[in-house]
């Protein structure tokens, strides 16, 4: 990958400095935490309950943070600013708003799977109970991928920053990176990805309101909003943008944003759709908050893109021609590909001080969305690859030592990856474009799995297989005719990026529907879903006879009587569950019936409110 010299303001012992410094004060803080956990509270993280699923029941504000920091990538700080660079203000809405939209369909998912599904560790899990190992073998290898896509990424675009800023060697910082970061999920599980989750998006909130007020209210290079205004309108003077109402960066009418925001879309439906760390956040959630953390956490998202890209990258259109700008006549493609309009305008606006603040920034954006990678990579392969296909026979105590070892396994490989795509001068821009024709194609299959009944075997494993084929084919196609060549620069043009990502993601639907509608099978009971992991149902079934117990002997009840009113409420409960199509509450004393209420109540809401915020997020606004 093409690096300069233009903004690196900090020593590369600095660089080195922040890499191994802050991870290892998160690992040490970790372990504290990890050691008070297990001392002071029934969660302990040698189970493998905890250390995958949080034991199912984290708060909605801890879900919500998760989301925040789980998809606020690299890219989330670097992309949205150089579309911005590209397409003007239109830039960073569409990228804001096009990635909103799968956080909203995941709160009506997330409610989902606590009906159908309540003790799964997995949504793969989901996917092998309904249609068999091939089907499994297949949505594996899409969830692998996927992960691996954007374990990659955020390592690659971290590395850019770290190397623009402070010359320490990318190879490097590919690996010591994830270090610390693998420290603390090996220590901590779950949770603490977790409790790690909210402190980077408390600091993450700080430096933006940071980067916005000092811009705005202190810059003598910008001049408040007004300075911004006619800065932006010289700019467009200058060099105006291709596409927009009057070539100017202040409008959203921009014929290549919106390109952009429809690659945006398709592509993102795969990141948190296919992603198991997006399900993994439904799966530890509450049961009766899961739908308010993830619009919550939507609605808190949108705010970091847009003003990233509405502070950086507008600054760097406004001071490209300025004699501070660390890059003489402005970004170069390559180095917008790299993703440094944003460090080049922090760079110019706040000198050293602003680089460090930025290289944090980025930190804790790369390391707590790789936590979210790890935990839930470490997931997929314990449960759906080494449990199911293995050892289905494994101990809890085997389950959490093959956990961390996993762990271990993808720090290295999404460290080698990563200095893959620099090596053969993959961009973070082309790299993020494309992922989507990879994976969108298993969207609509996994949602259809978990949404209708009527979807078949065949329909899931043809709409994803055949949506992935129709996708690559449309995208080569594309840029070999519309361009007339296949070239990196051809097939990462924004036409072949489009018709790669809308095809996939529409032929998996389509071909999906249409092979169910042709060969139809008998509908599916949902009882079988609800059998996923007995060991962690029988967990919360003594975990919840436990509680009446103690509880009758604070009412003065004999040990006998306990006991005896204990089962036969659990025989109830196991009676309503063969019986009805409903969910074992998992730690609460209440008849399923009333869960099953509570949750079919919760997903409607969340269909209606997903819907109209969408719609806000999109046309509306």
């Amino acid at each position: 990958m093409a690096t300069s010299e233009g903004a690196r303001v900090l020593s590369e012992g600095t660089g080195y400095g922040v890499v191994l410094g802050i991870g290892s004060v998160f690992a040490l803080l970790m372990m504290a935490l990890s050691t008070l956990q297990n001392r002071y509270t029934s969660y302990k993280i040698a189970t493998s309950e905890e250390f995958n699923t949080a034991s199912r029941s984290v708060k909605p504000g801890l879900i919500a943070a998760g989301i925040v920091s789980a998809w606020t990538w690299a890219a989330t700080l670097l992309q949205s600013c150089t579309v911005t660079y590209e397409y003007g203000v239109a830039g960073g809405f569409y990228y804001a708003a096009g990635a909103t939209l799968q956080v909203f369909l995941m709160s009506i998912l997330a409610v989902r799977v606590k009906m159908i599904a309540p003790y799964c560790h997995t949504y793969l899990e989901i996917i092998h109970a309904r249609y068999g190992d091939a089907a499994h073998f297949v949505f594996a290898t899409f969830a692998l991928v996927t992960n691996l896509i954007v374990s990659s990424m955020l390592l690659l675009g971290g590395s850019a920053v770290v190397n623009a800023f402070t010359g320490m060697n990318i190879y490097a910082a590919n690996f010591l990176i994830p270090i610390g970061v693998m420290a603390y999920v090996i220590l901590g599980g779950l949770r603490a990805t977790f409790l790690c989750d909210y402190s980077h998006t408390t600091i993450l909130m700080i430096i933006l309101f940071y980067f916005f007020f000092y811009t705005y209210t202190e810059s003598e290079l910008i001049g408040g909003m007004e300075g911004m205004y006619h800065l932006l309108v010289k700019a467009a003077e200058e060099r105006p943008v291709t596409g927009n109402k009057n070539g100017s960066y202040l409008t959203l009418k921009s014929n290549n944003g919106l390109v952009f925001l429809i690659i945006q879309m398709f592509g993102a439906f795969g990141n948190v759709t296919v992603d198991q760390g997006y399900w993994q956040r439904a799966i530890a959630s509450e049961a009766k908050t899961t739908m308010y953390a993830y619009l919550m956490g939507g609605v808190a998202w949108f705010a970091v893109p847009m003003s990233m890209s509405t502070v950086m990258g507008l600054s760097a259109v406004a001071l490209a021609s300025s004699t501070n700008f660390p890059y003489a006549g402005g970004l170069s493609t390559a180095e917008m590909d790299a993703g440094l309009a944003a460090p080049a305008a922090v760079v110019t606006i706040l000198g050293k001080g602003g680089a460090a603040a930025m290289l944090i920034l980025l930190f804790m954006a790369v390391t707590s969305a790789s936590s979210s990678e790890m935990i839930a990579t470490s997931s997929v392969l314990t449960f759906d690859i080494y449990q199911i296909h293995f050892r289905p026979d494994a101990s809890p105590e085997r389950l959490i030592r093959v956990s961390h070892l996993m762990v271990f396994f993808w720090a290295l490989v999404m460290s080698s990856v990563a200095c893959i795509w620099n090596a053969i001068g993959l961009s973070l821009n082309w790299l993020y474009l494309f992922s989507g024709t990879i994976y969108t194609p298993a969207v609509g299959p996994i949602v259809l799995t978990v949404l209708w009944r009527k979807q078949t075997r065949r329909a899931a494993i043809s709409g994803a297989l055949g949506g992935l084929a129709v996708g690559v084919i449309s995208w080569l196609v594309v840029a070999r005719t519309y361009y007339g060549e296949l070239t990196m620069a051809s097939t990462g043009a924004p036409y072949s990026m489009l018709a790669g990502n809308m095809a996939s993601c529409l032929a998996g639907c389509i071909i999906s529907t249409v092979v169910t509608w042709i060969r139809p099978d008998t509908e599916f009971n949902w009882l079988e879903t609800k059998k996923i992991n007995p060991r962690g149902r029988a967990l919360d079934q003594r975990e919840l006879r436990q509680a009446r117990v103690s509880q009758a002997s604070e009412d003065g009840k004999s040990e006998t009587v306990q006991i005896a009113e204990s089962t036969e409420k659990d025989q109830e409960n196991e009676a309503k569950v063969e019986d009805q199509e409903v969910p074992l509450p998992p730690a609460e004393d209440q008849p399923a019936l009333e869960s099953y209420d509570s949750l079919k109540s919760s997903i409607r809401a969340a269909s209606w409110a997903s819907s109209v915020m969408s719609f806000i997020v999109i046309l509306v606004s």
